[in-house]
């Protein structure tokens, strides 16, 4: 748990818990900039096109980092029907989140090849560590949130796709049941040591890493 780690490594728990502010901020902070643009003012109206992290902070997503590793931002209110694009407004939204983490990912490895490679910073200085940790959370948030089950931002993109009216209860499906499905499934992976999420993220942390080095 990240609170273990407060008591054991204070220093470590800092640079993590600012990397996952870090990361869940400009996450936020890019559905809200991309709903703006195409013109829905809802997230503004709301205070949510900034990158103030109180703003997009959850309370119960803040304790859920500090309990198990893992959690999340305030959703960005948003009206689908004032975007300029009526069948992939919405997926631009929800896709410029993942989309923002990956921007990070680039943005952090890169600092960190240059940093590490060219011998500039050892590799257990702080920054490295900070680096190293918002290029593997940004990841991880891009991959799980791109997974097409509501409420992820990936249902979006897969609603996107499935626009034709035959497909409405399949999306009724998704919308209704998808969340207690994600939450199953998250579990069942969890209690039988499956591990297919971790499989999945150290999959592309590993691809991301020989990239890298």
């Amino acid at each position: 748990m990240l609170l273990n780690l407060l008591f054991t490594n204070p220093l470590i728990f800092l640079v993590v818990a600012m990397g996952m502010v870090v990361a869940i901020t400009i996450h936020e902070f890019a559905h809200a900039l991309v709903s703006t643009w195409l013109g829905d003012q809802t997230a503004k109206n709301a205070g949510r096109l900034t990158l103030n992290p109180a703003s997009h902070l959850s309370l119960v997503g803040s304790l859920m980092l500090l309990l198990a590793g893992f959690g999340w931002g305030k959703p960005v209110p948003y009206n689908p029907y004032n975007l300029r694009y009526q069948r992939w407004g919405a997926t631009m939204v929800a896709c410029a989140g993942p989309a923002s983490n990956l921007l990070l990912v680039v943005i952090g490895g890169i600092c960190l090849r240059i940093f590490v490679s060219t011998g500039v910073l050892a590799e257990t200085n702080l920054l490295v560590y900070f680096l190293e940790y918002i290029v593997f959370i940004n990841l991880m948030l891009a991959v799980f949130n791109l997974i097409p089950i509501p409420p992820l931002d990936g249902s979006k993109l897969l609603f996107g796709i499935l626009d034709a009216p035959k497909y409405d209860h399949i999306k009724i499906w998704l919308t209704t049941r998808g969340p207690i499905v994600l939450i199953i499934f998250i579990i069942l992976d969890s209690w039988l040591n499956l591990n297919i999420f971790q499989g999945i993220f150290m999959f592309f942390v590993n691809l991301v890493y020989k990239i890298l080095f």
